[in-house]
């Protein structure tokens, strides 16, 4: 199981943050008052924290299969909300989770892509939904750029490729409006790619250890002879692809989004 990091990934928190503040601004209105609301995949909650804000008096979950994200949330985030709502987190598995009442909202964030075969999940999600309730999400599309080929290339000379997540993680985002619209929802599909400018010494891999990279970290977390290697590799090969500009390193990031509303 993959060893995550929350103070790592938190490192470029806005960067991270503003896919899921673009999401939220498509979902509609929902269909309770108060809405309930589920965050599959939560992290360490700091956007989690977002939903509080849009819709205050719900009561929201988030899930997570990680200890140490989880913990963080907890700290940071867990408890009543300003407009009298609820903000808990809980662990759960999203290869297995299935909604036990009927949700207002279902959503995730970055999620998915760690999830082979997630659009099997969909009919079971969309039936946890109230009429009229919404299913939302957005994965990262960035599993042919520079940074995941040369992460994977690498990987292979260790035999680790496989614990990287590969093109075929996420689909085209007319291949989900295709899946969702099949499930009888009103469906909203769109991708974006961000230009992050990112500042310091080799951010591009700074960036990936929060996230992508964390499948090989873990595996030579015992090895630190061959992680420094790896890494010292990697970082050279992102330096090439990545060549930092007079204000920080231009890192391009593709995003899929989905936004599917239930028929009421």
């Amino acid at each position: 199981m993959t060893t995550w990091d929350p103070a790592q990934y938190l490192r470029h928190a806005d960067h991270r943050a503003r896919p899921f503040a673009d999401l939220l601004a498509r979902v509609p209105d929902l269909p309770s008052a108060p809405p309930l609301i589920a965050d599959l995949g939560c992290g360490p909650g700091n956007v989690t924290a977002l939903l509080a804000a849009r819709w205050p008096t719900a009561r929201i979950t988030g899930y997570d299969n990680s200890p140490e994200m989880l913990d963080k949330a907890r700290v940071e985030y867990a408890g009543p909300t300003s407009g009298g709502g609820r903000l808990d987190f809980a662990h759960a598995d999203v290869r297995t989770w299935t909604p036990a009442q009927p949700y207002d909202l279902i959503v995730s964030n970055a999620t998915l892509q760690w999830v082979p075969g997630h659009v099997d999940r969909f009919a079971d999600w969309i039936d946890g939904l109230a009429p009229g309730g919404t299913f939302a999400f957005q994965v990262p599309g960035n599993f042919g750029s520079p940074s995941h080929r040369l992460m994977r290339e690498l990987a292979e000379s260790l035999g680790l490729a496989e614990t990287l997540r590969h093109e075929d993680a996420v689909l085209a985002p007319q291949d989900y409006l295709a899946r969702l619209t099949g499930l009888d929802c009103e469906v909203d599909a769109w991708e974006t790619t961000y230009v992050h400018l990112l500042p310091g010494e080799d951010p591009v891999l700074d960036w990936v250890k929060g996230t992508g990279l964390r499948p090989v970290l873990t595996a030579l977390a015992d090895d630190p002879e061959t992680r420094e290697k790896f890494l010292t590799a990697y970082r050279a090969a992102l330096r090439e692809a990545y060549p930092a500009g007079p204000h920080g390193t231009p890192f391009p990031f593709r995003r899929i989004f989905a936004v599917a509303r239930k028929q009421g």
